[in-house]
């Protein structure tokens, strides 16, 4: 099965000539069955407006090496679907242009589950066929745990993850209670490579408040400083 996955991941496009740049990002937005269409709205505004805020802004722009940026939508086992392909911020009308993109972005599926293993793999391929540059980071979000295909952990051991950092943005509604907490389940099973953090969004209302944290931190340039080690 996770062979099968690796094959049909691969055939996504050829490899973006080489570039220089400081950091490769790939966020991922969960667009799964447990995303109502009023949430998916939120999210999409709210990762537009997160780009756009001044401090993330500044962030982008702290170093002269300018940082890459995907992102891409994600829910079953072959629901993945890239939102914007890999683009160079390196002046403030890149990061606008970005922005209202993916303000613009419209939902690909809304029928099927949530498979977080294949989202990582997703974006494991797409990192690998994107700019060279001295870190590599994806951020992905989601508002539960795994429940179709290969497990996130299981995606670790069989893609090529060495030197990729992954961080989580659980979405948690004020007042939910589950079985396992989100959480507990994304620093245990999503977190992946050194620095690796967490944010929490409290639900979809709080997720631009939240992904603007958490994207701040992510930009820092101090965090090239972590380059050389391994999980």
């Amino acid at each position: 099965m996770i062979r099968a996955a690796i094959a049909a991941l691969s055939l996504i496009a050829p490899p973006a000539g080489a570039a220089e740049c400081r950091l490769a990002l790939a966020l991922a937005l969960d667009v799964s069955s447990s995303v109502s269409a009023t949430e998916d709205a939120l999210q999409r505004r709210g990762l537009a407006a997160a780009l756009l805020a001044p401090e993330v802004e500044a962030a982008f722009f702290a170093s002269p090496l300018p940082v890459a940026l995907s992102v891409y939508e994600w829910s079953g086992r072959y629901n993945q679907e890239l939102l914007l392909d890999w683009v160079l911020i390196s002046a403030r009308s890149d990061l606008q242009a970005a922005a209202v993109t993916l303000a613009r972005s419209e939902r690909g599926t809304q029928d099927f589950p949530t498979a977080l293993g294949y989202a990582l793999g997703y974006g494991a391929t797409l990192l690998a066929r994107g700019p060279r540059c001295l870190a590599r980071t994806i951020d992905v979000s989601g508002d539960g745990e795994n429940n179709e295909g290969f497990t996130p952990r299981q995606a670790y051991d069989a893609f090529a993850f060495e030197g990729v950092v992954v961080n989580g943005l659980a979405i948690k509604p004020p007042g939910e209670v589950r079985d396992v907490d989100l959480e507990v389940y994304y620093s245990r099973e999503v977190l992946h490579g050194p620095g690796a953090f967490i944010e929490v969004a409290a639900g979809y209302e709080d997720y631009e408040a939240a992904l603007r944290r958490k994207l701040e931190r992510e930009l820092r340039p101090k965090a090239i400083g972590l380059l050389g080690t391994t999980e």
